[in-house]
């Protein structure tokens, strides 16, 4: 409901692959570390299935398979050193790189979110599930037409939903 957007917030977990521009969003509760753990899992189990469909053995991921450079704002999660530690170990093809403070226009997932918003500014839910329903079709299934060659200036609003 405008004015009450607690009551509406959806959580997403977002990735992209800077060669081909995929994308790989997960819907979650809220972020903490127990869940980025939990999503980077996933994303290693997708990015090792299609390494695997192109004819690689599975227990040769780890030393053969490709180097996954993360790029990671600074919330609080991404920089626990349990989490920190715990990737290193599990998963030894990421690297971790963190961008500067402040810095949205470093963060080319930031110009997928962007458009998004731009997308739904001004839509009214009236559930979650239907707020959640569109996100998967524009961001999933690769409905949105991503402006690539702006700027991010603001963040603006995202969407309501009403009771």
């Amino acid at each position: 409901m405008p004015g009450q957007r607690r009551h509406g917030r959806v959580n997403v977990m977002r990735a992209i692959r800077e060669l081909d521009r995929k994308r790989v969003y997960f819907f979650v509760k809220k972020g903490n570390t127990d869940i980025f753990y939990e999503q980077l899992h996933q994303l290693n189990e997708l990015i090792k299935q299609e390494w695997i469909s192109k004819g690689h053995l599975g227990e040769d991921f780890s030393k053969y398979g490709p180097k996954i450079i993360l790029i990671l704002d600074n919330a609080s999660f991404h920089k626990h050193k349990d989490i920190l530690a715990k990737i290193f170990q599990e998963f030894p093809n990421f690297i971790l790189e963190f961008l500067p403070a402040y810095s949205p226009n470093y963060n080319i997932i930031e110009l997928v979110w962007h458009s998004c918003k731009e997308y739904i500014a001004h839509c009214l839910f009236k559930s979650v599930d239907e707020l959640k329903s569109l996100l998967d079709k524009l961001l999933n299934q690769g409905e949105l037409v991503i402006k690539w060659h702006r700027n991010i200036k603001h963040k603006g609003n995202f969407g309501y939903v009403a009771a």
